[in-house]
Parts: C-alpha cells; sequence; structure tokens
C-alpha cells in the first residue's frame, strides 16, 4: 500500500511538533523514519495511525485520500503502530490481548486464534506461552506480542517505533528477515529507530526529521555521518571512557542464589566499587533482571548475602535499602517510573522530601524549574509526563533522583534514545560516579555495554559469568556468551545449549 502525507501540521500548544511535512512512502518498501528524541517522529506517525489528529494536512493511501480519526480507524485502513512502550493489557492473558480489539464474535473460537498465532510465532521464532499473563512477560516479549497482534489484525502498513529495542540479536534477525518478506509481498513498513546500523542494514530509505521538519531523505548507499549531522545539524561523537573507581566497595554479593518461575540462577559473587559501572548483558529471562531487582530488595534471594556500604541487608525491601543510597530505575517509565496523568511539579512534589504536613508550592515550583533547566527537559512544570517524548521521560527519570545515592540500579537506560540523549544521559550518570556512586545496569546494546561499563556480567539460562574487563573483550566475544559458547574459556562448565 503506498502511502502519502501531505503538508502535516501538529500542533501541542506553542510548541509546532510537525511543520509542513510531506512524505510518500512506495508500496512493498522499507522506510526508515530517523531523527533525535522530541523530533517529532512518533508525532507524525500517530498520526498516520489514528491515535492524533493532524490541524492541517492530507493522508492518501494508494492515491485515495482518507480521514484517520481513530487506531480502529487506522487498522480498518490496514495501517498499525508498534509503540515503544507496548499498548497492551498487563493483567489479562496473552490470547485474550490478540482478541480484544478485533472484528470477531462475542465468544470466539479460542482453538482457531491459537492456531493462527501459533503459525505467525513460527514465522519470527517467538515463543510466546498464550496463556501466560501479559505483566509476567518481559518488554521484549510484550514488544514480541505486540507485532504480532497488528499483522494478524491484518495490518498492510506496519509502523514499528524503535522494535529492536529490548529483544535478542538472533530475534532481530529474524525480525529483519520478516520485514524483508513482507515488504516482499507488498506491504508497507515504516520502521522508526535512533540505531544507525539497524537503518543501514534494513531500510531501502531514509527519511530525517529535526525539529519538527522533514530536513532529508536519503538512499542506500547511506553515509553515517550525514545521517547524523542530518540528525541533530552537527557530528557527535562518543565521549571518551572514564575511570573514576576507587577501591572503596559498595555491594558485596555472597554466594547468591536466586529463583523465578522461569529459572534459578547459583553462586553468583560480586563486588563492586564506589564509582564503578558494572554493565549485564543477556537475552532478555536469561536472569540479569532477576538479578539487578535482588540487589535493589525487589526480589528476595533464597540463599547468599546482599551487603550495601558493608551493611547486611539481604531479604530486606526496596524502601529499607533506598534508606542506604539505592535507587532503581526501571525500564518502563510510564509504568514504573513515572505516573500517568500527573505533571512533572507534581512528580517533583512526591519524590522531594517535604517538612511538615503541607507541600510548599512555590518551592516545588523552584525546584521543577531547575531541574527542568539542569537536564534540559523539553516540558513545562506543568506538562505531564504522558507528553514528553521518551528522551525527556528518561530525563525526567534521572531529575527526579536525589543527589546522594551509593548505588544505581538501571534497566535499558538509553532505550529508545537517540545518539546524543544517550551520550547526555550517561554523562550525567558519570558525574554521580565521580561523586561516588556505582553503578549497575542492563542494555540490550552491547556497544553501549562495552563503551560505559568498567566491567560487564554475562548471563545466559540462568548462569552468570565472572566479572569481565570492557577492556579485554569485544561484541564478538559478547554475543557468543550470550549465545551460550566460549564459556569453557572462563573457566565454567560446559552449557548446554
Amino acid at each position: 500500500m503506498e502511502v502519502s502525507l501531505i503538508g502535516i501540521h501538529k500542533y501541542f500548544g506553542a510548541v509546532h511538533a510537525n511543520e509542513d511535512i510531506t512524505l510518500k512512502i512506495p508500496s512493498g518498501s522499507i522506510q526508515g523514519i530517523l531523527g533525535e528524541n522530541g523530533a517529532g517522529k512518533s508525532t507524525l506517525m500517530k498520526v498516520l495511525s489514528g491515535f492524533i489528529q493532524a490541524d492541517k494536512g492530507e493522508i492518501l493511501l494508494n492515491g485515495k485520500q482518507v480521514v484517520i480519526e481513530s487506531p480502529s480507524d487506522a487498522i480498518q485502513h490496514g495501517i498499525g503502530m508498534l509503540h515503544q512502550d507496548p499498548l497492551d493489557f498487563p493483567p489479562m492473558k496473552v490470547i485474550d490481548n490478540f482478541i480484544i480489539g478485533s472484528r470477531l464474535p462475542l465468544f470466539p473460537k479460542k482453538s482457531v486464534v491459537y492456531r493462527e498465532i501459533t503459525q505467525l510465532q513460527k514465522q519470527f521464532d517467538f515463543d510466546l506461552d498464550l496463556e501466560a499473563y501479559v505483566e509476567s512477560l518481559t518488554v521484549g516479549e510484550r514488544q514480541q506480542l505486540e507485532i504480532l497482534r497488528l499483522l494478524w489484525l491484518g495490518a498492510s502498513v506496519l509502523i514499528l517505533d524503535e522494535p529492536t529495542t529490548g529483544i535478542s540479536a538472533p530475534q532481530k534477525n529474524k525480525l529483519f528477515e520478516t520485514l524483508r518478506l513482507l515488504a516482499g509481498q507488498g506491504k508497507t513498513i515504516i520502521f522508526v529507530s535512533h540505531k544507525l546500523e539497524d537503518v543501514e542494514q534494513l531500510c531501502d530509505r531514509v527519511a530525517v526529521l529535526r525539529q519538527g521538519k522533514l530536513v532529508g531523505v536519503e538512499v542506500p548507499p547511506y553515509n553515517i555521518e550525514s545521517l547524523v549531522t542530518l540528525m541533530f545539524g552537527k557530528l557527535v561523537n562518543l565521549a571518551d571512557r572514564q575511570d573514576t573507581c576507587t577501591e572503596t566497595p559498595i555491594l558485596r554479593v555472597e554466594d547468591l542464589a536466586l529463583e523465578s518461575p522461569r529459572l534459578r540462577i547459583d553462586h553468583v559473587n560480586l563486588e563492586v566499587r564506589e564509582g564503578e559501572v558494572i554493565g549485564l548483558a543477556g537475552m532478555e529471562g536469561s536472569g540479569q533482571l532477576l538479578f539487578l531487582q535482588a540487589c535493589a530488595g525487589l526480589v528476595r534471594p533464597i540463599h547468599g548475602r546482599i551487603l550495601i556500604n558493608n551493611k547486611d541487608l539481604t531479604g530486606k525491601r526496596y524502601h529499607v535499602l533506598m534508606k542506604e543510597g539505592v535507587t532503581y530505575l526501571p525500564a518502563s517509565r510510564m509504568e514504573e517510573g513515572l505516573v500517568m496523568g500527573l505533571t512533572l511539579n507534581e512528580h517533583f512534589a512526591l519524590a522531594g522530601e517535604n517538612q511538615g504536613v503541607f507541600i510548599d508550592r512555590q518551592a516545588i515550583q523552584e525546584v521543577t524549574s531547575t531541574r527542568i533547566k539542569e537536564f534540559n527537559i523539553k516540558g513545562t512544570p506543568r506538562s505531564t509526563v504522558e507528553s514528553l517524548s521518551g528522551g525527556n521521560q528518561q530525563r525526567a527519570l534521572l531529575a527526579l533522583m536525589k543527589n546522594q545515592h551509593s548505588l544505581i540500579l538501571m534497566e535499558h537506560p538509553t532505550r529508545g534514545l537517540d545518539i546524543e540523549s544517550s551520550i547526555w544521559i550517561w554523562s550525567k550518570l558519570k558525574n554521580r560516579c565521580s561523586s561516588g556512586s556505582a553503578i549497575i545496569f542492563i542494555s540490550s546494546d552491547l556497544e553501549e555495554i562495552l563503551h560505559y561499563s568498567d566491567r560487564i556480567l554475562v548471563f545466559f539460562a540462568g548462569k552468570v559469568s565472572p566479572p569481565i574487563p570492557a577492556e579485554a573483550t569485544h561484541v564478538d566475544q559478547l554475543g557468543q556468551l550470550i549465545g551460550g559458547k566460549g564459556w569453557d574459556k572462563l573457566g565454567l562448565p560446559d552449557l548446554q545449549l
């Protein structure tokens, strides 16, 4: 299906989020959409998928003008969108999430739905338990659910917003194969991403947005420096590696054993020093999240000890660890990190240490304004958090952190962020390390783990590697370890693959 966006304008108050954007996407092509956070990419895609309406402009499908007033309208026109934060129902089962929103009878034959979804899963090499509750899935698995659901609903135009975030390399490769197959069948794929290597590998052409405007369209062979310059108006380079480690231990994990319904981890030993950054690498569900949550007091160990600042806090809950300087930043910003419907003012009021019974609104306003400026958040104190872009939501989470923390635990700290935002966030985190904080983080981006970590733990099927110095390894070796190969060279027992 050929898609044409003609003269699209969208305002949010005084913000001109999309300014006179005209873009034609041929049928059967894979169109990349690049741009920094807040450039207007998601806004444009939400206009096309019916989540919001343009203030001016037209949408043409196969040369015919259409009016799309809702996501339901969009699906009926064959347009579906996978959002960066999956739109699903966590308290419900996977199978029921497929059925909701479909045009099936009131009492559909689940056996038919099972068969159709199972066939789709095989194309992607996904393995979702259709009877599992969505709240038990990882972020990557929830993205897989959304991809399958849109295809099952009959989308001919598939919009994917950061779809490779949180999934493994093999899953990404399989996804790309499927997208190429779908494009070969005449379906139109719109691929929104900040990962230049993904766009270079997959897309037939790339449109670049900056500050709400379409600033260029590129075709292969791509010049990465040219794309970066179009995105930011300048070249952006990674900062040099910083060594801020001291000899002072912040966290000690001794012979730790953890268990979940899916896997068990045994005999984990680790000492994290002041100023050190530890990266956790592995496929989704390999145990790294379980370990991170245990360090935060969100999961109770079944054996071993967790000591923070030489205090045994094994089995203590998160609010106790918070008093010892531990903070946790989840991957699901809008579900676990921020409160939808509340403004930035209200978030800083909740996060502050108020003295007395009443809130000093003037003081909160001043704190909020200062933090917005300090963390370069594109919003106002009265902005609701859901109105912010993904990058600005992440900046808001960091801004809400208190100044003094011993241990910062993070899930995918730069998930869905552009290069410049990622560099900026890590500069702030490294400043924390210089002040004595230690960091442990999960990332599916091996380059990020290698560049910002001092040491790395690799997880595979509940097995945990000894700490690996980041400067002593490389992407290929980490990729092999994540896939279960090369563990014998680390002095560990052979793994059953």
